[in-house]
């Protein structure tokens, strides 16, 4: 059976839009680990880092993680309260990246 794939928009702030070859909105593919569960956000930002290294250095730190400094919306909840990494992304799913306050 196959992994399932979706479809996740990383809606970037202008600031960090030159990161992302200058767009304001990234589109990558996350995968699930296997046929039973869902794309998780932790899946879509390997994507990502793969995808766009010099954006992805500015989201992630070294060890994969979000940095302390960026704050990650899915579905209007923050990304930390879902399960960081963890999070089950919905087809089709929005990721709103912010800079903490």
């Amino acid at each position: 059976m196959a992994k399932p794939v979706t479809l996740v928009t990383f809606v970037l702030p202008v600031m960090l839009g030159h990161w992302g070859s200058g767009a304001t909105e990234v589109r990558v593919f996350a995968v699930a680990d296997d046929a039973e569960s869902h794309p998780t956000l932790g899946a879509a930002l390997h994507t990502l880092r793969r995808t766009h290294p010099k954006l992805g250095r500015r989201l992630c730190d070294e060890h994969g993680g979000i940095r302390r400094h960026i704050n990650m919306f899915v579905c209007g909840e923050n990304a930390r309260r879902l399960g960081g990494l963890a999070c089950a992304l919905p087809p089709g799913a929005e990721v709103y990246v912010m800079p903490a306050l």
